[in-house]
């Protein structure tokens, strides 16, 4: 077998470990910064430690946290403007923050604006502006990824991708962790552990991606439930923001597969937490998946704990018991049916997560699948 792998960030990893920003940001020459920052943390307080901490090593802030829910094209040309005249980007916050930071990043170091870059239309600027990434989510794995998606002017998922959004610095504090709800503890912990799974188990997995989803599968599975059910328990909370961080490399590796499929469609249609979506979606075609019957699919199950794949299945729905995951989608999807969310599924841009999955997903696999998951929609 051949094969390549990604850069990785420079990781820091340690409680409080966030503490350390306003010397680290002094050791990139920065003397101003523009912080893209969830704003529940902003109302934390987290916002106002981060701007003094950086003032103090002589680096000028500005905050940006004028954005909710997924990125869309209008919170990354508002960031953009505010990141006029700035010499580095921090992303605090879950994956929303982090990839509206790595693409702006890009864009105020060219001048261009987002759509001119989004599926790969342009090449990436190779002077991007200097980024730290600090997540406050165990999920998405955006610190370590090349993968940044927004939603476009007409709602669609996009992507931006290249080794020119990755971070030059990531600091990974469990601590910074701990007060996100049970519920979000355990969509965020589910998709990284979808993440980790699919980069280990898809048509471009290889054996250097596998040492880190492996490994982001062990961890999750021991951390998951224990963290859902005691949020202060930061042992727990580190293993599961590391096998986060470990999935991120994973799929920026090897993709991901139908699971993201699904969870991307359904974002076309109304909105829906990415992880919350990612999670049913691969609850909802794991058994289909498994019957590939595939050597990485039983070496993926034995990191889970697991001793051959045709056992997952039940073993992943008993997670997702154990951690209260509640299956359904939001009131918005009552509207839609499920050829729309077929449709969505066929589309374009995610045709990519289709062709990747181990099996071939055919126009009645995707039939089938739309239905299943619209039979979550409480209207239907």
């Amino acid at each position: 077998m051949q094969f390549s792998m990604s850069f990785i960030p420079e990781i820091r990893f340690g409680e409080n470990i966030h503490q350390t920003l306003g010397r680290a940001a002094r050791t990139f020459g920065a003397q101003r910064a523009i912080i893209v920052i969830d704003v529940f943390l902003v109302q934390s307080g987290l916002s106002g430690s981060v701007t003094k901490a950086l003032e103090q090593e002589g680096i000028r802030t500005r905050i940006f946290s004028a954005f909710t829910g997924e990125p869309k094209l209008a919170h990354l040309r508002a960031a953009l403007e505010m990141a006029t005249g700035c010499d580095l980007v921090i992303g605090i916050g879950g994956g929303s923050a982090l990839d509206i930071a790595k693409i702006v990043a890009c864009c105020a170091a060219s001048g261009r604006d987002p759509m001119h870059y989004a599926l790969a239309a342009n090449p990436l600027p190779k002077n991007p502006l200097k980024k730290i990434l600090v997540p406050t989510t165990a999920g998405t794995g955006s610190e370590t990824s090349a993968t940044n998606i927004f939603s476009g002017p007409e709602g669609k998922k996009l992507w931006i991708w290249g080794a020119e959004t990755k971070a030059d610095l990531v600091l990974l504090d469990p601590s910074l962790t701990a007060t996100l709800p049970a519920n979000l503890t355990a969509w965020c912990g589910l998709d990284a552990f979808v993440h980790a799974f699919e980069a280990a188990t898809n048509r471009n997995t290889h054996s250097g991606a596998q040492f880190y989803a492996h490994e982001a599968l062990r961890l999750i599975i021991g951390a998951l439930e224990t963290a859902v059910q005691e949020p202060g328990n930061l042992e727990a909370r580190g293993k599961l923001l590391l096998g986060s961080c470990y999935a991120g490399i994973a799929i920026d590796n090897c993709g991901t597969a139908i699971a993201h499929n699904i969870s991307h469609a359904l974002a076309g249609l109304a909105p829906v937490h990415h992880a919350l979506a990612t999670a049913l979606g691969f609850e909802a075609t794991i058994g289909w998946l498994v019957e590939a019957a595939t050597v990485d699919l039983d070496r993926a199950a034995g990191a889970c704990g697991v001793d051959k794949a045709a056992k997952l299945p039940a073993f992943v729905s008993d997670l997702m018991d154990r951690c209260g995951l509640v299956r359904a989608l939001p009131n918005a999807f009552d509207a839609f049916s499920a050829a729309d969310l077929a449709r969505e599924m066929k589309a374009p841009e995610n045709q990519p997560m289709r062709r990747s999955t181990i099996r071939d997903v055919t126009d009645a696999d995707i039939d089938r699948f739309a239905a299943r998951m619209m039979a979550l929609a409480k209207g239907q």
